[in-house]
């Protein structure tokens, strides 16, 4: 049976289900299966900002926003707090720019990536993936104060990036649609990978107006002309469905919660660890 799935999950065409199962979730007619949705992943509806009957379609609640005191966000000024609601997959240490993907299975942060120079700030760093599920909350936030400087768009597969997916597809990340915004702070450099997956097929950003759009296929690096300041707990971005963060840190900067393992819970303002150097280096 499970090389059946396998079989199924490298043949399935991913982008044409994603459209058309998108397009349904856009259409006035998924209003319908909203109350049943909830119902089903049996979400909290008191934290929800809107009342289900404003929500136009299914990809509007979605990418629900939640009331403000929903997710309290950490205030101490070093620590780090989760980006998402979601779930632990993987932690550890990035050792020799190589970090696990599941059980006997790793990947490069070069590929994940695509890009051989950024790869280089954390070949030695340390890592967190968060897993989203459709219960979840699809908005990210960012995880300290500092500045987005660039981003990229790295075109790929939609894999579903669940537990079946992440066992049967070797290098996952590295083969998915996935958006890297890098955040510059006194805490180094952070990465935050915004891993597409099957259905969903967009991955958006919330500073649109301040960056170029993305083609569909076409790769794409971005520098700001204007550095973006975001303060913790701002959102950077969000999901049109559940998927999958990746946060990358630089050596030696941050020490994560050692109680924080593979299958543990987090909530979006949640601490995930704290800074334990401070920085002063220039933006380059």
């Amino acid at each position: 049976m499970k090389i059946v799935l396998k079989y199924l999950l490298f043949c399935l065409p991913h982008h044409a289900i994603t459209y058309f199962i998108g397009s349904f979730m856009k259409a006035s007619l998924s209003r319908f299966a909203i109350k049943a949705y909830a119902k089903i992943y049996k979400i909290d509806m008191s934290m929800i900002e809107k009342p289900l009957h404003e929500y136009k379609n299914l990809n509007e609640f979605f990418k629900r926003t939640l009331k403000p005191q929903a997710r309290p966000v950490d205030a101490h000024i070093d620590t780090l707090v989760s980006p998402a609601d979601g779930t632990v997959t993987q932690v550890g240490e990035i050792k020799n720019g190589t970090l696990i993907q599941a059980k006997g299975a790793s990947y490069t942060v070069e590929s994940l990536l695509n890009d051989k120079n950024k790869a280089r700030a954390f070949r030695n760093g340390s890592f967190m993936t968060i897993y989203l599920s459709p219960k979840d909350y699809h908005r990210i936030h960012a995880p300290i104060d500092g500045s987005i400087t660039d981003y990229s768009y790295i075109p790929g597969r939609l894999y579903p990036v669940n537990k079946l997916g992440v066992d049967a597809v070797k290098g996952i990340f590295t083969k998915n649609e996935r958006i890297a915004t890098y955040l510059h702070s006194a805490t180094g450099q952070l990465a935050i990978v915004k891993i597409g997956a099957l259905i969903v097929g967009s991955v958006q950003l919330a500073f649109k107006d301040q960056v170029e759009e993305h083609h569909k296929g076409q790769p794409l690096k971005n520098t700001l002309e204007t550095l973006l300041p975001v303060d913790k707990g701002d959102e950077i971005g969000h999901f049109e469905f559940g998927s999958t963060v990746i946060l990358l840190f630089e050596e030696n900067l941050i020490a994560l919660n050692p109680s924080l393992e593979p299958g543990s819970s987090v909530k979006m303002g949640q601490p995930l660890g704290y800074r334990v150097k401070r920085l002063e280096r220039k933006i380059n």
